[in-house]
């Protein structure tokens, strides 16, 4: 085998952000479920700072993206379970997922409150209600926690995690994003309850997660999907031998990583980014690994929702500023649907950045359309950009 290819810096970000559908301007109606394909899978969130995460990444890759959208798809081309965290992965996926479904119900049941025999009759009397009356919420249920700590969870929504993470229960739909559970066979297709043998799904699990990253490392493969353990990840490397890459980061430095089979072609059809500025969320999957965002982009990014207030550089919630192929800043901002508008609580220009006029242009832009989105139409700012 010859020397593994060298990949320099530019061209390592754009290959990334292409993979995240991040490269060019999306256009027309979205098609929703084609974005989450090409990412993989979407984490959803609690938080509408100024919307939901989920909504904001898919908005991301089409600005024509409105809210509503996305839920019709669930129970039908997407379900829900937990990856790193609460995310929606399309159904094709499902036969993969038995193992994931064995791995998070065998976890919860090794709590301590599971173990005690406590669980096996909130269980059995939650089954047997969701079973006669259909999809019911956690709202219809009112144990309560045995403490005050607010980390204490009551015994029913214990059960339901429980049954939820096994796949006995799963997410039948959302109504004001309030989760209602039914049982597992009457939402997941019956055809795709059946899953290949352990090692052959770890393997088709790691092929989509570098497939979907273009370049990573065998410990982001693994981290992907986060359904299997380091030792299964790098059992995958050696069972497929994926092709080595050298990935220079963004201080000049080679790391060696995987590439997608078809990098060749890849790069032959790669085209520069185009030089939209793009307000990014938090949650964004092409942000959510840390270590690599400073790494590849040279870009230092912290979510500070919970660090305390007063320990804070930046902000409680605070967007990733991306334009082209560099972030260029952060910024807070928050929103008032009710009042009517979307302000800018916040701009952290990168160091060395210019935000000269035409940036502010730029960003001024952007804004218009994330407002567009959340329909409303005053644009306020508390901090300004620099001239």
């Amino acid at each position: 085998m010859g020397a593994a290819r060298r990949l320099d810096n530019r061209t390592a970000r754009h290959l990334w952000l292409a993979a995240h559908g991040l490269s060019q301007a999306g256009t027309g109606r979205p098609d929703v479920m084609a974005l989450i394909r090409q990412i993989g899978f979407l984490q959803i969130d609690t938080i509408r700072n100024v919307t939901r995460a989920h909504n904001h990444i898919l908005w991301s890759r089409n600005p024509n993206y409105r809210e509503g959208m996305l839920w019709p798809l669930l129970g039908r081309d997407l379900f829900e379970h937990f990856t790193h965290d609460a995310s929606l992965i399309p159904m094709e996926v499902l036969p993969l997922w038995q193992r994931q479904f064995a791995r998070l119900g065998a976890k919860a049941a090794q709590a301590e409150w599971f173990q005690s025999g406590l669980a096996r009759a909130e269980i059995d009397t939650i089954r047997a209600r969701i079973e006669a009356e259909g999809p019911l919420s956690t709202h219809a249920f009112d144990t309560k926690a045995t403490s005050r700590e607010m980390w204490a969870r009551p015994p029913h929504k214990k059960a339901l995690d429980q049954m939820w993470y096994a796949g006995d229960l799963a997410t039948a739909k959302r109504e004001n994003f309030v989760k209602f559970y039914d049982l597992g066979h009457r939402v997941f297709p019956s055809q795709l309850m059946g899953g290949p043998e352990d090692t052959e799904a770890v393997d088709a699990l790691c092929d989509m997660a570098l497939d979907r990253l273009g370049i990573a490392t065998c410990g982001e493969v693994q981290r992907f999907w986060a359904a299997m353990s380091a030792e299964e990840a790098r059992g995958w490397a050696d069972r497929r031998q994926p092709r080595e890459v050298q990935v220079i980061g963004a201080d000049g430095t080679a790391r060696t990583a995987y590439a997608a089979p078809d990098l060749d072609a890849r790069l032959a059809d790669l085209a520069a980014p185009t030089g939209r500025l793009r307000i990014l969320n938090p949650f964004d999957p092409a942000v959510r690994d840390r270590a690599r965002l400073a790494r590849l982009f040279g870009f230092e990014y912290v979510n500070e929702m919970f660090v305390p207030a007063a320990k804070r550089r930046w902000g409680y919630y605070v967007y990733p500023l991306l334009e082209a192929d560099r972030f260029v800043g952060r910024a807070e901002l928050k929103a008032d649907r009710a009042a009517g508008w979307l302000r800018v609580t916040g701009l952290w220009p990168e160091p060395g950045t210019r935000w000269g006029a035409p940036r502010t242009a730029r960003f001024e832009a952007e804004l218009a359309r994330l407002a567009r989105m959340i329909g409303v139409a005053d644009l306020q700012w508390q901090v300004r950009p620099p001239a």
